[in-house]
């Protein structure tokens, strides 16, 4: 299943050098999850890394 990065991003990028399969990229406002790439760290990490990261808990699963 994959994560979302919700409109309360405050574009910090604590999350996109977290993501083992590089699904997060900067968007032009908020940074963007690619769903079709995201893991949520299955074989990666217990739990979603990106969502321990982030400092606003603005990420989501789908």
């Amino acid at each position: 299943m994959a994560h979302r990065i919700s409109e309360e991003c405050t574009y910090c990028a604590a999350c996109e050098p977290e993501c083992p399969v590089s699904a997060i990229s900067a968007g032009d406002e908020i940074y963007i999850i690619d769903e079709n790439v995201c893991t949520d760290c299955v074989g990666y990490h217990d739990e979603a890394a990106c969502v321990l990261v982030c400092p606003v808990d603005c990420i989501s699963l789908v």
